[in-house]
C-alpha cells in the first residue's frame, strides 16, 4: 500500500495576524469577507477532517467557494490568500472522501490563485516600499537638520522660556520623524513576512499538484497492468487491511478510493463500514422451502 502524498494547507496566520478588509456594517448589509469566513470555520473543519468527515467539509466549503469566490478582487492578498486555504481544504477532503481526481483540480485551482496572488502583491508591494523608503529618508533628513539644535539646546545652561519651549518643540518634532521611520521600517518587515507567506503558498501547491498527478497516473498504469479496476482493487483492499499501523484518515482514503473503483466488491465495503465503526448487517436467512401438501 503506496503511501497517499501528503496534502499541505496554507495557514490562516496571515489572515488573523494581517486582516485587510473588515465587517463593513451600514444599514443595510453586513459584509464578511472571505478571509472571515476562513477564520470562522477552519478549527471545525479540522475536527471535522480528523473525524473523517469528509463529506461535510466538502460540501461546506465547496459551496462557500461556489457562492463567494468568483467575487473575490485579486487585489486584496488577504482574501486571496483565504481562496487559496479554502482550495486546501477542499482538496484534502475530498481525496478524504476518495475523489482523488477532484482533489487534484482543487489543488491547481490553489496553485492558479497563489501563483495570482503573489504576483499582484509584489507589483502592489514595489509601490508602497517606494513610498515608505521615500518617507524614512524625508524624516532622516529633518531629523538631521534640527539635531544640531536640539543637542545645543540640550548642553545649554539656563534656558529661559522661549528656548525651553522651542527645546520640547524640537524633542516632539524630533520624536514623531523617528516614530514615523520606525513605523514604515516595521511596514515593510510585514511586506516581507507576508511576500514569504504567499511565495509559500504558492510552492506547497505546485508541489502537491505534482506529487498527485503522478500518484494518479500511477494509479492508472497499475489498473491497466492488472487487467482492469476489479483486480486491481482485489489486490489493494487485501493490503489496506493488512496495513492497520497506517493513520485511520489515510486507510478511509484508501478505502472510499477504492470503492469508487468498484463499487460492486463486498470486502471494500466490509472494510469501510469497519474504519466508520458501522455494524454489518446480519445476512438475511435463505427462505425455507415450501413443504408441499400431502394428499388425501
Amino acid at each position: 500500500m503506496a503511501r497517499l502524498p501528503i496534502l499541505l494547507l496554507a495557514p490562516a496566520a496571515l489572515i488573523a495576524a494581517h486582516p485587510a478588509q473588515t465587517q463593513q456594517v451600514s444599514s443595510v448589509t453586513v459584509s464578511i469577507s472571505l478571509a472571515d469566513r476562513l477564520k470562522e470555520g477552519q478549527r471545525m473543519w479540522e475536527a471535522l477532517l480528523a473525524q473523517g468527515e469528509n463529506a461535510t467539509v466538502r460540501k461546506t466549503v465547496e459551496g462557500l467557494l461556489a457562492r463567494e469566490g468568483q467575487a473575490v478582487n485579486p487585489a486584496n492578498y488577504n482574501d486571496m490568500h483565504a481562496l487559496v486555504a479554502l482550495r486546501g481544504l477542499a482538496a484534502r477532503a475530498a481525496v478524504g472522501e476518495g475523489a482523488w481526481e477532484d482533489g487534484l483540480d482543487h489543488l491547481r485551482k490553489g496553485q492558479t490563485s497563489a501563483t495570482e496572488n503573489v504576483t499582484n502583491t509584489q507589483a502592489l508591494f514595489t509601490k508602497l516600499r517606494s513610498d515608505h523608503e521615500a518617507r524614512i529618508k524625508v524624516s532622516e533628513e529633518a531629523i538631521a537638520k534640527q539635531a544640531p539644535r536640539l543637542k545645543e539646546l540640550d548642553d545649554a545652561p539656563g534656558l529661559v522660556d522661549t528656548q525651553l519651549r522651542l527645546r520640547q518643540q524640537l524633542r516632539t518634532f524630533v520624536d514623531e520623524h523617528q516614530a514615523a521611520i520606525k513605523h514604515s521600517q516595521q511596514s515593510m518587515k510585514d511586506m516581507d513576512a507576508i511576500q514569504a507567506q504567499l511565495q509559500k503558498d504558492r510552492e506547497d501547491f505546485a508541489r502537491d499538484a505534482e506529487a498527485w498527478a503522478g500518484f494518479l497516473a500511477k494509479e492508472k498504469e497499475d489498473i491497466a497492468s492488472r487487467g482492469g479496476a476489479t483486480a486491481y482493487v482485489a489486490e489493494k483492499v487485501a493490503q489496506v487491511k493488512a496495513d492497520d499501523a497506517r493513520p485511520r484518515t489515510e486507510r478511509l482514503a484508501y478505502a472510499f478510493r477504492l470503492q469508487r473503483l468498484d463499487p460492486a466488491n463486498h470486502d471494500v465495503e466490509r472494510l469501510l463500514n469497519g474504519l466508520l465503526g458501522k455494524d454489518e448487517e446480519p445476512e438475511k436467512p435463505a427462505p425455507k422451502p415450501k413443504r408441499k401438501a400431502k394428499k388425501a
